[in-house]
C-alpha cells in the first residue's frame, strides 16, 4: 500500500474508482482524520492540510496529538521458535528484545546491517561488563 508522510505522521492512500477520488486517513493515531482529493497533488496537499489541522485542533483543546505506536508490541510465534531464540540470545550474551529488535531493523531498512551491529554490540558490552 502506497503512504504519504509529513511531520511523522503517516496517512493511507486509498482509491474509489466509483467515485473518481483518492482518499485516506491518518494511520497511527487515536482520532479518525481524514482526507481526500481528485488527483495525487491534491491528495498530498490535503493529507500535509490534514495533519497541520489535527496538530494545531489538539494543541488549541490543550492535549497532545496522539500517536499509537510508543514503541511495546505483542509478537506470537510458535514455541520452538521462540526457545531457539532466547537460546541464541543466550549463547551471543544478548536479550531477546535486542534479537527482535535488530531483526526488526533489518526487515525494514536491509540497507543498515552495519547500524544493527553497532547497536546489537552496545547491548551485548553493557551486559558483559
Amino acid at each position: 500500500m502506497a503512504v504519504l508522510k509529513h511531520r511523522g505522521y503517516v496517512g493511507s492512500v486509498e482509491l474509489s474508482i466509483d467515485d473518481e477520488v483518492l482518499f485516506g486517513k491518518l494511520q497511527f493515531i487515536d482520532d479518525l482524520v481524514t482526507y481526500e482529493a481528485t488527483d495525487i497533488a491534491g491528495l498530498k496537499a490535503a493529507f500535509e492540510d490534514a495533519v497541520e489541522d489535527y496538530v494545531e485542533t489538539r494543541r488549541s483543546l490543550g492535549r497532545e496529538p496522539s500517536q499509537t505506536c510508543k514503541g511495546s508490541f505483542n509478537v506470537r510465534i510458535p514455541p520452538e521458535l521462540h526457545k531457539a531464540l532466547a537460546t541464541k540470545a543466550l549463547e551471543e550474551r544478548r536479550t531477546l528484545n535486542d534479537i527482535i529488535k535488530a531483526a526488526c531493523y533489518a526487515y525494514v531498512d536491509r540497507r543498515k546491517p552495519h547500524a544493527l551491529d553497532e547497536e546489537s554490540q552496545c547491548c551485548t558490552r553493557s551486559m558483559s561488563g
